[in-house]
């Protein structure tokens, strides 16, 4: 029975964030389904081959259904709306069976069947014997070298047999057991961590200099968005540029707002000047279920506007990333060619925004219900329990967000949902400098996995890499300035601050500002995202197969040794024969340009 959420008191909602990021760690997802292996690696290798056969057939179902939309003289109904629900009984069913394993291992915890067909198992114990080994910077080489080698050893699993005492005193192992316990049930398909997923965003912006007005859109800052200029050395051009500019110009196509492109992240600050009022701004959803994480107060709700998403309280330094309000301005949700603020890459789109990161970042179980959501497949729910669809299902989801793990098993079936429904989802390779097999959802199948690149069209340094990498777009490089304007290399979008320095004003501190540069795969992934919408407004009755071909047309081809680098910084790489010390990096093999679009 759906429950009303109840709104927590402000001190409450203190308390319980300084414990969240410890209290994450203790979930477990699951979804139903009869295994016959009793051993939980023979069970997992059934799950990861029925996964890959969903998979080999989710872009065909996915080509056909906007096929037939396509077709149709009217739109399915949203009551014929395929919805993937756990069956009632059976899922009373499990969650009583899974209630009665947590008893006998001494644990207490809470079942709660989701719409996806998952399970999300909260294990209580007690958080304060938790050590977080992954603290260490990722980007930090010997931190990298350290985790990049545990992936590649053995899975952790609960060895022994452990006694209720340290189950319920030690909550990564007590995690590690209800895994492996539930998965030699039988019952379940796939059992496993809620995993954190973090936003993709390298670097806090640096002082920043006045803008000046540019040719294209009348957007004062536009002049300073280096990564939406043409390629070239040339007055206006950037060796780094992804040519909007000249897609703009040739197509006479700045986007349309048929084209729904959702953004599965933090939020949006919806009081930002350029996005309050925008018309490309659509109804979007928060699906962060944790009150403390969600630092709103409440659960999940109809209300994707971002409050901040500071892990840390009590560091007084430290400040809300508003990550999903950046990543959006690249795509277009702020008003663009409105002599304010920046441009979009897509001039007219629809951006519906899914918050389904908070503080700390955001669990795996939230994650995969806003991209079935986004894609039509599941319904959210009001407090009384009422359904809510999103009004068109996206075209495209954009994930900009990473975890330093292989693809988990409910992500690739949340994917392969959403592209078996006709989404095209487009992910952030990542900023671990790691291969992208190693990452998610950078290293799921059926994405379009982004790598970054800099203003010279050169692979970042930070950038996830490998043969899972389908493409280069601008995510920036905050540490250069190749176009020597006296700026940093980042990219530039909305993003509201305090106390900062505004490319609008003329290199003082000011108390507020609306724009800054940032860097990251988070970065690139939307440019990627803002192609495809612009190419799905050139060609609205292409298939997403089509629009893939197309976008990966739309490129500048890229040498092995344009992505190469020090093999002692990229953990795993290749020797490149005849060049000392340096290893491949495969990066997509081409670079967004899209003056190679074509148009026919």
């Amino acid at each position: 029975m759906w429950r009303r959420q109840r709104r927590i008191d402000p001190s409450e909602l203190r308390r319980r964030a300084e414990t969240a990021p410890r209290q994450l760690q203790q979930e477990v997802i699951s979804k139903e389904r009869m295994v016959t292996e009793d051993s939980l690696r023979a069970a997992r290798r059934l799950a990861e081959q029925q996964v890959r056969r969903d998979s080999d057939n989710a872009q065909a179902i996915g080509d056909e259904v906007v096929r037939r939309s396509r077709d149709a003289e009217a739109p399915v109904p949203k009551s014929l709306a395929v919805r993937n629900k756990l069956q009632v009984d059976r899922a009373l069913s499990a969650r009583e069976r899974a209630y009665n394993k947590l008893e006998e291992m001494g644990l207490s915890g809470v079942v709660t069947p989701d719409e996806g067909g998952q399970m999300r198992i909260t294990i209580g114990v007690d958080p304060s014997k938790f050590e977080d080994g992954d603290a260490a910077d990722p980007t930090r080489e010997n931190a990298l070298a350290a985790r990049f080698a545990r992936l590649k050893a053995e899975p952790e699993q609960c060895v022994g047999n452990p006694s209720r005492e340290q189950m319920q005193s030690d909550p990564v192992l007590a995690t590690e057991c209800v895994v492996k316990a539930l998965q030699e049930t039988g019952d379940y398909e796939y059992v496993e961590k809620d995993y954190m997923f973090t936003p993709q965003i390298l670097r806090r912006p640096r002082n920043q200099q006045p803008a000046t007005v540019s040719t294209g859109p009348n957007d004062p800052l536009y002049g300073l968005q280096w990564h939406f200029k043409n390629q070239g050395s040339g007055d206006g051009e950037s060796a780094g540029g992804a040519a909007f500019a000249d897609f703009w110009e040739r197509a006479k196509v700045t986007g349309s707002r048929s084209v729904t492109v959702a953004v599965i992240d933090t939020g949006l600050q919806m009081n930002h000047p350029d996005i309050a009022g925008s018309a490309n701004l659509g109804v979007g959803f928060d699906m962060v279920s944790d009150p403390a994480m969600g630092n709103d107060g409440d659960g999940r709700d109809p209300d994707p506007n971002d409050p901040g998403d500071r892990c840390d309280l009590s560091d007084v330094t430290s400040r809300d990333s508003f990550h999903g309000t950046h990543v959006a301005g690249t795509i277009g949700v702020a008003a663009t060619n409105n002599a304010s603020g920046v441009a979009g890459g897509a001039w007219d789109v629809t951006i519906v925004p899914v918050r389904a990161l908070g503080r700390c970042g955001g669990r795996l179980s939230d994650i995969n219900d806003a991209i079935r959501w986004s894609a039509g497949k599941v319904p959210a729910r009001d407090e009384l329990g009422g359904e809510i669809w999103i009004d068109e299902p996206a075209d495209i989801i954009n994930l900009s967000i990473g975890l330093f793990e292989p693809c988990p098993a409910s992500m690739q079936a949340a994917i392969d949902d959403a592209v078996a429904a006709g989404s095209i989802v487009v992910t952030a390779a990542g900023n671990a400098r790691i291969d992208t097999q190693y990452f998610a959802p950078g290293g799921c199948r059926n994405v379009i996995s982004v790598a970054a690149s800099d203003a010279r069209g050169v692979l970042t340094p930070y950038s996830n890499f490998g043969d899972n990498v389908s493409i280069m777009a601008p995510g920036g490089d905050m540490a250069r300035d190749d176009d020597g304007d006296g700026r940093p290399d980042g990219i530039l979008s909305t993003k509201f601050a305090r106390d900062c320095y505004d490319p609008a004003n003329p290199g003082t501190q000011v108390a507020e500002c609306y724009y800054a540069y940032e860097n990251g795969t988070s970065m690139a992934a939307p440019h990627v995202s803002a192609a495809l919408a612009l190419l799905k407004a050139r060609f609205p009755t292409a298939v997403p197969s089509d629009l893939k071909a197309r976008l990966l047309a739309a490129t500048t081809p890229r040498s092995a040794t344009q992505c190469s680098g020090k093999c002692s910084a990229y953990p795993g790489t290749a020797p490149i024969p005849g060049q000392e010390g340096m290893c491949y990096r495969p990066c997509g093999d081409a670079m967004l340009n899209l003056s190679n679009a074509s148009l026919q």
